[in-house]
């Protein structure tokens, strides 16, 4: 045998030796690599809390967001980690956490470890507000916004270096505790008021049984104020009614125009008194406030188009008269008040247009609730009871409507009542007056 073939056998060896002692380190270094994989999976620190196989940054981010308060996750001293899309609306985290309150809060978390809960009031950014204005006007129950946040906020220890701050808004509840507040004092006072009057008015005329002058004047003191207890009694009966026949008014083809027509005619003794001209439009034309006699025989044109809505026709006229009356009495005298009806899209607009005294902004989003008055010292003159556009919302509601309004102080006021137009197949039926 030559040298070189055994020198070729040798090296053959030593390659296949190497090969076999490099597939024996590659299946040791596996199981090694499986045995230490295996033993972190087994590790509860390193799991899932929601079980094997989940993936724990998917579950973190999907823990945070699906949670009923904004979370933000910081440092001590508040760089922003991580933040759930709520935290967005109150502009908090355009630069770390923003609020120089909720770090000073945070800062005793970091001191001590222990969670702590409390409320904050701070600054709202409008400009990040979903509710922001639009220019639209107000519809019941929408927030005007506010240019102050109220926020619960809750502080917590993640692990050493991290920290969790939850946010709720608070606002709206605060808001809704407040209009509470309000009605329980508005109607203690306007029940307590004429009450309190007759009672004395009854002294007095007891105390002034012989002079027939005295008498007579108080008496009609006391007839006054009975007549404005029986209107806030009246009324609160109304609301209540408005509010318990929600859903189960009788709806039927009924005649815009001449649901209109029928409320202006009810006020139009107080336009009178005060020289205040109603007007009244049909789609931007306008038309006489009395049907002629005779409009039936082809004068529609001059008495205004047959605009036909599904709706209760008592809950839609006390809405327009509603309307009407809180114009004339918050309009000065020789003044005009508009009233028109539109029809557009398959979209009845019912507006009523005054030139008083306006709404503050700051009163536009309470106007619809109970017992609210922009100046009590005023409706208390008109002998308002404050009810009316409560009554007016609900009346709308039954209708399957929307009412909604704009308001400049000093320029008067605009209420649109929004309701959809009866289709064709239900216009057949004869119109209700």
């Amino acid at each position: 045998m030559m040298w070189w073939q055994i020198a070729l056998i040798v090296l053959l060896a030593m390659a296949m030796a190497a090969a076999i002692a490099a597939v024996l380190a590659y299946d040791a270094g596996r199981r090694r690599g499986d045995a230490q994989v295996a033993e972190l999976l087994r590790d509860p620190a390193r799991q899932s809390l929601f079980g094997e196989g989940v993936p724990v940054r998917d579950a973190e981010r999907g823990l945070i967001e699906v949670a009923p308060e904004s979370v933000v996750i910081c440092d001590a001293i508040g760089n922003v980690r991580y933040f759930s899309p709520g935290v967005k609306q109150f502009a908090l985290v355009d630069h770390g956490l923003d609020s120089d309150e909720i770090k000073d809060f945070l800062s005793l978390t970091v001191a001590d470890g222990r969670a702590r809960e409390r409320e904050v009031t701070i600054s709202a950014d409008l400009g990040h507000r979903s509710d922001a204005a639009d220019g639209r006007g107000v519809r019941p129950g929408q927030e005007v916004p506010s240019d102050l946040l109220y926020l619960r906020v809750r502080t917590g220890r993640i692990v050493d270096g991290l920290y969790a701050v939850f946010l709720t808004d608070m606002s709206e509840q605060r808001r809704f505790e407040a209009m509470r507040r309000d009605f329980v004092t508005n109607v203690s006072h306007e029940l307590k008021t004429p009450v309190g009057a007759i009672s004395l008015l009854a002294e007095t005329i007891t105390d002034a049984a012989d002079d027939p002058d005295a008498v007579r004047y108080f008496s009609g003191r006391v007839v006054k104020e009975s007549n404005r207890l029986t209107e806030l009694v009246r009324r609160l009966i109304d609301l209540q009614k408005a509010q318990s026949m929600e859903g189960v008014v009788e709806m039927k083809p009924v005649s815009v125009m001449t649901v209109v027509r029928d409320a202006i005619g009810e006020n139009q003794p107080q336009a009178d008194a005060k020289n205040i001209a109603i007007r009244l439009t049909d789609n931007g034309t306008s038309v006489p406030l009395v049907v002629p006699g005779g409009a039936d025989d082809g004068s529609a044109a001059e008495v205004g188009d047959e605009v036909t809505v599904m709706a209760d026709d008592e809950s839609l006229k006390t809405a327009v008269k509603n309307l009407v009356e809180n114009a004339i009495h918050y309009s000065p005298a020789h003044t005009v008040v508009a009233v028109g009806v539109a029809e557009q899209h398959g979209k009845v607009t019912i507006r009523v247009v005054d030139q008083g005294i306006g709404i503050p902004a700051e009163s536009l989003g309470r106007v619809f609730e109970r017992f609210y008055r922009v100046d009590p010292a005023r409706s208390r003159e008109t002998g308002g009871s404050g009810l009316g556009l409560a009554i007016t919302k609900h009346c709308v509601q039954e209708c399957g409507g929307t009412i909604s309004v704009w308001s400049r102080e000093g320029e008067g006021s605009t209420f649109t009542i929004e309701l959809p137009a009866a289709g064709d197949d239900r216009k057949d039926a004869k119109p209700s007056a």
